[in-house]
């Protein structure tokens, strides 16, 4: 499906060297703006609800604090914390898992006899998908008051180790996808590619790569998640807590699988490429190809193991269908990758390879294409979530990028297709190295002046012309004799290589061959790189790659970022716990009269934040002369009579003289709302007095 060529470069010398240098500035100056723009990994769990609730003010400590999630998570023993108004821990040690009927929860017991004030709840987890999570909010016990805590301000994930450890990640994918997609490249498309140095040298250092950021993963893991400093990267009690978790694992297994990935490149490079009888080479390339298989597809598996996959709904389908897709993009992408470097450095590939590696492309993107939809509803859910979400919205400009390569790629697929063509009409029905060149091969010779035809190019199974033949310099002629199919040097005749009656010179003759071959050489690239069908053919492989980079940067960065379906259901399952606000604070003041001895008074109520949802009630009662007023007991009642809602009863708590408080009051919905307050100031003397007031 991709861009093929037997000849990658503008010009001779320069120019290829100018356009690699530009591909390689592009994909730096890429990668600087996606990690130095990128926010640190977003949270895929969210906190939906506490009890206490942020903010509010309850009359007496509660015995613990309980928080509840989206999604499952993994807590340490310092995972929640509990501060008073001192900074002193409040808590009484590790959280305990609390989590039934789907519900996540998590709870933190307190101690005994704690004072009025503000305290606050600093958490910190990681998420089912690896990710951490951390937040923080305060609630009052009896009134606010000054604390000395300060919230957190940074997001968990971040800082220099965040960075470094996004640096690893990416570096990771990269590495796998030039390991695997070389590998098959190799196998399925170009099987005497195993001796080409070039193609070695891509396989294994995107081997190196992958091990090293696999272990720089692996190290960085525990300050990721914990403490954020650096130095805690070699802390082995924090090595040991992190194998302990599924990614740790995950990354183990790596490890290990790269361990028999190795011994694979040593076979694939070592008696795979030495090997010449036909009959036992297939048979080894199927042993290779099964083997290789199983470990790339293990490989992938420690990401769907750790990652998105692993979490949400359908988890058995979506880790196997993960691996799918993986595999899929390394086939594509590194196997582009492969081919851009055969086509470059090495000159023995041939027709054949091409259009092997072209059905291998298009195969990738038929699985890409089923993958990627399956992913794309679960990941997203809804239509809303495809535009309304940052995941989303990284979704659909992967989904433009694809569509664009794609477009890319058949393009160079006609401009392989024309050369191909030209290459078998000029070569006629599979001439044999050495035959009399076609009509094309004459031209090219002709136009590049030289005096003797080039050898013809087989259609398939011969090597196609690179740039490495332009640059074989002196090299590129038979030493001891004259050059086949070159064009004598200028000025040069047959008489002057070799007088009659005198004896050649041998070390003269192999100078001229050398000297003539290079000449030949150039001149027939120079006539290359004049075809126009050439040139369209750079230009879309360049553009290919350039987008392929791009869409390679966009994925990974969606694989750190929270899933549409899941930042909405954490939307509205915080929506449900603690509906937004829509209101002012109501403040009442009502006198009341029960008709015995010290039965008259003021009340004073006010509810906040005066909207739907979770509201605090505070209400002060007040003797004639103005100073708080003790009662026996007091009641509210809250009803909305245009939609028959209640009443509802609520039943605050004294805090102190003339002073009580109700936290958690439920206002459904917004409406002019009836406060009943009853007040009794004796066995036999109360009263009841209310007022209407708009909340939300």
């Amino acid at each position: 499906m991709t861009a093929t060529a037997p000849h990658f470069g503008p010009s001779p010398i320069r120019r290829p060297r100018a356009a690699v240098a530009l591909l390689a500035t592009l994909i730096s100056l890429l990668f600087g703006l996606v990690l130095a723009g990128a926010s640190p990994a977003s949270a895929h769990a969210a906190l939906t609800g506490s009890d206490p609730q942020d903010g509010a003010v309850v009359a007496t400590a509660p015995a613990d604090v309980t928080l509840t999630f989206s999604e499952q998570i993994a807590m340490d023993d310092d995972s929640i914390r509990v501060l008073d108004p001192s900074g002193k821990r409040a808590d009484t040690g590790a959280p305990r898992d609390l989590t039934s009927g789907g519900a996540v929860r998590y709870g933190v017991q307190l101690h005994s006899g704690l004072p009025d004030g503000t305290y606050t709840v600093a958490w910190q987890a990681v998420s089912a998908d690896s990710h951490p999570v951390a937040g923080a909010f305060t609630f009052s016990v009896g009134a606010p008051s000054e604390t000395t805590v300060a919230l957190p301000s940074g997001e968990a994930g971040g800082g220099l180790v965040g960075t470094l450890y996004g640096i690893a990640r990416y570096a990771a994918y990269a590495g796998f996808i030039l390991l695997a997609g070389g590998a098959a490249f190799v196998l399925a498309c170009w099987q005497q590619g195993a001796g080409a140095r070039p193609l070695q040298r891509l396989v294994v250092q995107g081997w190196v790569t992958l091990t090293a950021a696999t272990l720089a993963l692996l190290l960085l893991r525990n300050p990721y998640t914990g403490s954020g400093e650096l130095a805690d990267a070699f802390d082995l009690e924090g090595l040991q807590a992190v194998l302990d978790t599924k990614p740790g694992a995950a990354l183990v297994s790596r490890l290990l699988l790269l361990g028999a990935s190795a011994l694979f490149i040593a076979v694939l490079f070592g008696a795979y490429a030495r090997r010449e009888d036909a009959t036992e080479k297939k048979d080894l390339t199927f042993g290779l190809a099964t083997g290789g298989a199983v470990i790339a597809a293990g490989i992938a598996g420690t990401w769907a193991l750790a990652e998105h996959a692993s979490t949400g709904i359908q988890p058995g389908i979506a880790m196997p269908v993960d691996v799918l897709h993986l595999l899929a993009v390394a086939a594509w992408l590194g196997g582009l990758v492969a081919l851009l470097v055969a086509l470059h450095r090495t000159p023995g590939i041939t027709a054949d390879a091409v259009r092997r590696f072209s059905r291998l492309a298009f195969g990738s993107v038929l699985v890409l294409t089923a993958t990627g939809l399956y992913q794309s509803w679960r990941q997203v859910g809804s239509w809303s979530a495809l535009t309304g979400t940052r995941y989303g919205q990284l979704l659909l400009l992967k989904v433009a990028l694809v569509a664009v390569l794609v477009g890319v790629a058949w393009l160079s697929r006609r401009w392989t297709a024309r050369l191909t063509a030209r290459t078998g009409s000029a070569g006629g029905a599979g001439p044999a190295e050495g035959t009399a060149p076609g009509p094309d091969a004459s031209a090219d010779a002709d136009t590049a002046g030289s005096s003797a035809a080039p050898t013809a190019e087989a259609p398939a199974g011969q090597a196609l012309s690179t740039d490495a033949d332009a640059s074989a310099g002196p090299a590129a002629g038979p030493v001891g004799g004259a050059a086949v199919g070159t064009a004598a040097a200028p000025g040069e005749t047959a008489a002057t290589a070799s007088a009659p009656g005198e004896e050649a010179d041998p070390e003269r003759a192999a100078q001229l061959s050398r000297q003539r071959a290079a000449l030949n050489a150039t001149k027939e690239k120079r006539a290359r790189d004049a075809d126009p069908d050439r040139s369209g053919l750079r230009r879309s492989v360049m553009v290919e790659t350039a987008v392929a980079v791009v869409l390679l940067v966009v994925t990974t960065i969606l694989t750190s970022t929270e899933p549409g379906r899941t930042e909405e259901e954490a939307a509205r399952g915080t929506t449900a716990a603690a509906a937004p606000v829509a209101g002012e604070p109501v403040s009442l003041t009502m006198p009341f009269d029960t008709g015995g001895q010290n039965g008259t008074g003021t009340v004073r109520l006010e509810l906040s934040p005066g909207g739907t949802g979770a509201n605090s009630v505070h209400l002060w009662i007040d003797g004639p002369d103005e100073r708080p007023m003790d009662v026996p007991e007091v009641k509210l009642a809250l009803t909305l009579e245009s939609k028959d809602i209640g009443p509802l009863p609520v039943a605050p708590d004294r805090l102190t003289e003339g002073h009580w408080s109700a936290s958690g009051v439920q206002i459904p919905m917004a409406g002019d709302w009836k406060i009943a307050v009853t007040v009794r100031t004796s066995d036999i003397d109360q009263t009841t007095i209310d007022k209407n007031v708009k909340i939300g």
